[in-house]
């Protein structure tokens, strides 16, 4: 392996490991589900993105190759549908919007319930 292959793999792979390791941070320190969604999605798909790269640059195959272009193609199409159906699904649940800054833009377009799940669940074992 070239020294700047091996440079280049280091530093994908770090990129990488940086990008999930703000998106776990993100899951942890966030407030309401939508901005903890937002945080798993947006630097999970990065952060994995660059770790296939850098392992497509450690294995150095055409075979490798193929399957990390095929598994990066996977989650730029799958990660962005699935983000915004547990949105909508946590929306229309009526999971808190804390980081909502002005009015709900969604109010009248999509049916949402009054109560959170977490309160109708506490409400039930009363």
């Amino acid at each position: 392996m070239s020294a700047l292959l091996l440079v280049l793999t280091v530093v994908f792979k770090l990129i990488g490991v940086t990008f999930i390791f703000a998106a776990a941070l993100g899951l942890i320190r966030f407030r309401d589900p939508f901005q903890r969604m937002h945080a798993a999605t947006k630097a999970g798909t990065v952060g994995a993105i660059f770790t296939v790269l850098g392992t497509i640059c450690s294995m150095q195959g055409v075979g490798p190759t193929i399957i990390g272009v095929f598994v990066i193609a996977f989650l730029l199409l799958t990660v962005p549908v699935a983000g915004h159906l547990l949105g909508r699904a946590a929306y229309m649940s009526g999971g808190k919007i804390d980081g909502l800054v002005g009015d709900d833009a969604l109010t009248g377009v999509i049916e949402r319930r009054q109560t959170s799940l977490e309160e109708r669940i506490a409400a039930e074992r009363k």
